[in-house]
């Protein structure tokens, strides 16, 4: 099947969404502490002594242990779509959470404004908020 022709509405076999993200950690419950009191996420189930999971809007979040050294790295930042970019870094910042820099606008694109606010979570996992403005520009 030539990519032109390639529909993934019409093969079960298509990759369509990614379903399941893991992050590594070096203290499983410090993090699960950050993950569900300071960034507000729902705590699915564990799998002590390794594992953790949460719900991130529908795709699992998985807190693991490295396994091996080739695995002990901090992931790909996550940037975590907000509607509400002020708002969610106010409670954050409150909850502890410490930001690089405040909200700054990265890019200013023909329908929105792109912001954005960087942080780390326990493990130093990069971490961001994210925020598509429309409308009214930022100030």
């Amino acid at each position: 099947m030539s990519p032109a022709t390639y529909s993934a509405a019409s093969d079960p076999a298509a990759l369509t969404r990614v379903a399941q993200i893991a992050v590594n950690v070096h203290d499983l419950p410090r993090a699960i502490a950050f993950w569900r009191d300071t960034l507000g996420l729902r705590l699915l189930f564990e799998a002590p002594p390794k594992l953790a999971f949460f719900d991130c809007g529908g795709t699992r979040l998985m807190l693991s242990l490295p396994e091996t050294p080739e695995f002990d790295h901090q992931g790909a930042p996550l940037y975590f779509l907000v509607e509400d970019l002020d708002a969610a870094h106010a409670r954050l910042f409150a909850a502890g959470v410490r930001f690089r820099q405040p909200p700054t606008l990265i890019a200013q694109m023909p329908d929105h404004e792109l912001w954005m606010a960087f942080f780390a979570d326990s493990e130093g996992n990069p971490l961001a908020l994210m925020a598509e403005v429309r409308g009214t520009p930022k100030p």
